[in-house]
């Protein structure tokens, strides 16, 4: 079974950081794509960040050089590395997973089947 658990979610000033983690099981990180979205209350579902099969990492527009995804294989756990956080980041963000999600798919949330709870980030200015 396919489970993702999100963490690292809080209360931060602008200008600050935050980690978040994602542990999964159910898969191993060769077979799937992860990727991190946002969503505010009364939005689309945004994607923010993920890594494809093969260890490419692509990242939305709005957080380019402000946020890093990475992966710890052996701890079943993929990281988003967020600096310089300013209100516009504040939404709920999920991690997300599935196999066969082909490139010009990664960023689209329609792609994945298996998603996590959701942890809260609020930035405050």
């Amino acid at each position: 079974e396919v489970q993702l658990v999100e963490s690292g979610g809080g209360l931060v000033q602008a200008g600050g950081s935050l980690t978040l983690s994602c542990v999964f099981t159910g898969f191993t990180f060769e077979d799937y794509a992860i990727a991190w979205f946002r969503q505010a209350p009364g939005k689309e579902r945004e994607g923010v960040s993920c890594i494809d099969v093969d260890g490419t990492s692509y990242y939305g527009d709005s957080v380019k050089g402000r946020f890093t995804i990475s992966s710890d294989n052996a701890k079943n756990t993929v990281y988003l590395q967020m600096n310089g956080l300013t209100d516009e980041d504040t939404d709920d963000y999920y991690c997300a997973a599935d196999s066969g999600v082909i490139l010009s798919q990664l960023r689209n949330p329609g792609a994945y089947d298996y998603w996590g709870q959701g942890t809260r980030v609020t930035v405050s200015s």
